[in-house]
């Protein structure tokens, strides 16, 4: 009797030093309830073994007390990484360009982060805690909630942790018919190459097929030719490069039956813009022919070859540079200089009147204005062949009207945009003149946002913000188009684009006849949706989209 006593006063002690979760089960049940939503990246090992430090038993009250406060950065910081908001090193490398930004638009910013009706749900959440912690330990349900977790981690993806979710580990089938699965032929690529994607999407397996992609894209260029004929036919190029404006946008904006996209001859359905910033896609639109670098490489040397507009240079065209801007905010005109080979002046830009300030309050001046610029000058140029690459601004995130501080309206900006270019359209086929108008969107604005990021936010490349409305349109021919445009709806990126304009080059199909525009657009080169930042690489794989964040495991992107 008197041993069992003196065992249970030796071993009470160890069981009293067990406090449980206390506060920190709210904590858990929101990242549970996020997770659930398809909020979270959520990492359960991670979680796991900060639950761990919680819970250890520490004789010291004192330290007890410690832990706690030590635990609060810690779990702010993990609550973080669990999210999917920029990383310290997005924010970092983009810190100069967020200092450039108004208050107001801010504050405008910070504000689209609170979702009200989730803070309803968390106060909810949060009576219901602390009602039945009252007579429930939560902390027995929240260690197990995360042991399970762990357990279907470490057994596979074949569980889903999202509502609706379906199992991604059984699926071994190629992605359809939306993307050719021509390997290479020797070491030669072929049109439309983009490696098969037979093996189950796995973090290996995926990177392994990423690999294989930029492989591939490494080896295609569009083939210009060395001279032109003798009887080739002058044309001027105008290439327009129009910031956040994707097909999710334009849907969300309502102006999908603008007449503008009936007008053009050739539209691109399935176009990937490759990346969600204005620099890289700018930089990528003057490779256009080569295949599709990473991000990093975006920022090496490329081959002469890789220039759309030097390869056209070669044969005669002169090289002009307009923006709607002045090219300063995020170095957007020193980029285009120094890795997209542009180093043509900048057009005049004084006297323009202005549309619209900036996100930064620099001007933005009106297209219109300075389309029809750009169509004055060229009536005095004696040199008809010109290609030319207009940037413009409008619809960027953050734009106002002069006296205003809140962000303009979108689709008010969008369709005076679209009414502008419109309007262009029809001097230029009034003035006669050959042209070969190109539109390739840098990226969408998010206009709608998800469950990633918020209206407005472009950190990762989701499609979405990459899947944008590329279109082409030729005047003064003698057998203009008839009809609906040509679609492409072939997974397509800048390749493409750079082999239409190679296969115009000449000029001939402006006076012939009878265009064969089936063969003008037959067999354009593929490319797969593969999207990049500097942190967060976006890519379709048998159908579905997956996201890898700061080099981490991929995981399906939530839907």
């Amino acid at each position: 009797m008197t041993n069992s006593t003196q065992t249970a006063t030796a071993s009470s002690p160890l069981w009293q030093y067990w406090r449980g979760l206390s506060g920190w089960n709210f904590y858990f049940l929101v990242k549970f309830g996020l997770l659930w939503a398809g909020y979270l990246n959520f990492h359960a090992m991670q979680n796991l073994v900060f639950m761990a430090f919680l819970l250890f038993p520490l004789p010291n009250r004192r330290l007890h007390k410690w832990r706690n406060w030590i635990a609060i950065p810690i779990g702010f910081a993990l609550f973080w990484h669990d999210t999917w908001l920029p990383g310290p090193e997005s924010i970092m490398s983009q810190g100069s360009q967020i200092a450039g930004f108004s208050a107001d638009y801010i504050w405008d910013l910070i504000t689209r982060f609170i979702n009200w009706q989730m803070v309803g749900a968390f106060f909810v959440l949060l009576v219901a805690w602390l009602f039945l912690t009252q007579w429930i330990r939560v902390t027995v349900f929240v260690v197990a909630a995360m042991v399970w977790l762990n357990l279907i981690t470490l057994v596979g993806p074949s569980f889903s942790l999202f509502p609706g979710g379906q199992p991604t580990s059984t699926v071994t089938t190629t992605g359809g018919t939306a993307a050719a699965t021509v390997a290479t032929a020797g070491n030669t690529p072929v049109v439309g190459d983009i490696p098969a994607q037979t093996a189950p999407p796995t973090s290996a397996n995926l990177n392994a097929w990423l690999n294989s992609f930029y492989q591939a894209e490494e080896k295609r260029t569009t083939k210009f030719p060395t001279e032109l004929p003798a009887d080739a036919q002058p044309f001027e190029l105008l290439v327009i490069n129009i910031c956040s404006l994707s097909n999710a946008d334009i849907e969300a904006a309502g102006l999908m039956q603008h007449p503008l996209w009936s007008h053009f001859d050739i539209r691109f359905t399935n176009f990937n813009s490759a990346t969600s910033y204005s620099g890289p896609a700018a930089i990528r639109l003057l490779r256009a022919s080569c295949g599709q670098p990473s991000h990093t490489n975006l920022y090496q040397p490329a081959g002469n070859q890789c220039y759309l507009f030097d390869n056209l240079s070669k044969l005669g065209f002169g090289q002009q540079l307009m923006l709607d801007h002045d090219g300063v905010f995020g170095d957007f005109l020193k980029e285009v200089r120094n890795y997209g080979g542009m180093q043509s002046p900048l057009m005049d830009q004084s006297k323009l009147p202005v549309n619209l300030l900036s996100f930064d309050g620099s001007p933005v001046y009106d297209d219109l204005a300075v389309l029809q610029r750009w169509l004055g000058a060229e009536e005095q140029a004696s040199d008809k062949r010109t290609a030319t690459f207009f940037n413009i601004l409008p619809l960027h995130d953050g734009n106002h009207y002069q006296g205003q501080s809140k962000t303009a309206d979108y689709k008010a900006r969008a369709q005076k945009l679209f009414d502008e270019l419109d309007t262009f359209f029809t001097e230029l086929e009034k003035s006669g003149r050959k042209v070969m108008v190109v539109i390739v969107p840098e990226h969408g604005a998010a206009l709608k946002g998800d469950k990633m990021q918020v209206s407005g936010l472009r950190d990762i490349p989701s499609p979405s913000i990459t899947h944008v409305p590329a279109a082409i349109k030729f005047f003064g021919m003698k057998a203009p188009h008839q009809g609906a445009p040509i679609v492409v709806d072939q997974p397509s990126s800048y390749l493409a684009v750079s082999e239409l304009v190679a296969r115009a080059v000449d000029g001939k199909m402006f006076n012939e006849d009878s265009v064969d525009w089936q063969a003008y657009t037959n067999n354009l080169p593929q490319t797969a949706a593969v999207s990049e930042n500097s942190n967060a690489v976006v890519m379709q794989y048998q159908g579905k989209p997956y996201v890898r964040l700061n080099g981490g495991d991929w995981v399906p992107y939530p839907q």
